[in-house]
């Protein structure tokens, strides 16, 4: 295992007997400004950060981060707006691990390797892009690699066992695990408990791996949770900043109150 920020993150949430808290918003949501406030905010109780890139046809997501994202569109957040955001963010945090989420497509029109030239030089920790599976991400993944760039590899209750080794194996410091074939913020279908049986079972796998659950966790069902090494909360937070726009609230405190409790919830 290397000695990343990520994994740093994981092993200091085990040691307080914890799982490691990651949060997902959408960079630029609903301004740049104010997505970069809201990140620096909510990371004094995240462990890990997770930015979306706005994209205006996702796959996985639900309503929740599809608003969001069109906020930040519709504000005209570019590509290279993320990676400001994050050099920003770097700049006051630069020992919070940073994960850059998004769809191939993208990356492709920009050009993958003055993409994962531009990742490292504002100090992107790792990267999750959605529609790249394995094995078609192999040769991406390698790139990541080299320049020690986490490549985070996506395991659902629907990949063989087969397969599932093979994701595992070829893996960097984490993988995350979708609890339910449902778009983010769907309402949990699955029992936590059986959650939690397939995730030992791919814990069981290799125990050195870091694997998070995201998809349909919120303030309820986060504690039943608390067995995995991370959770991902993302809807629950893009909630929060829609409704607090609608109330004309403060986005930055209604939206760190939520990662506030979350945290309680896990302690």
């Amino acid at each position: 295992m290397s000695n990343s920020l990520i994994n740093i993150s994981f092993k200091n949430a085990k040691k307080e007997n914890r799982p490691a808290l990651l949060t997902y918003t959408v960079a630029g949501d609903n301004t740049k400004k104010k997505s970069l406030e809201i990140l620096k905010s909510i990371s004094e109780y995240a462990d890990i950060c997770e930015l979306g890139f706005p994209h205006n046809t996702p796959i996985a997501d639900g309503g929740q981060i599809q608003t969001s994202a069109y906020r930040a569109i519709k504000n005209g957040i570019q590509i290279n707006d993320v990676f400001s955001i994050v050099k920003s963010f770097k700049k006051t945090k630069k020992n919070k691990p940073i994960i850059l989420m998004g769809y191939y497509n993208m990356i492709y029109q920009f050009n993958e390797n003055k993409f994962i030239k531009k990742c490292k030089e504002s100090k992107v920790d790792g990267l999750i892009v959605v529609d790249l599976p394995y094995p078609e991400n192999k040769i991406f993944a390698s790139k990541c690699k080299k320049k020690k760039i986490n490549f985070i590899q996506l395991i659902s209750p629907t990949t063989s066992k087969k397969r599932r080794n093979q994701i595992i194996k070829d893996s960097h410091d984490m993988i995350y695990y979708i609890s339910m074939l449902s778009t983010t913020g769907g309402k949990l279908k699955v029992s936590p408990k059986k959650i939690l049986q397939e995730y030992t079972k791919i814990k069981k796998q290799n125990k050195l791996k870091n694997i998070v659950i995201g998809f349909g966790i919120t303030e309820k069902t986060i504690k039943s949770l608390k067995k995995a090494d991370g959770l991902v909360v993302g809807s629950a937070i893009c909630k929060e900043i829609t409704n607090s726009i609608k109330k004309r609230q403060n986005t930055v405190t209604n939206v760190t109150n939520v990662v506030k409790r979350l945290k309680n919830k896990i302690k």
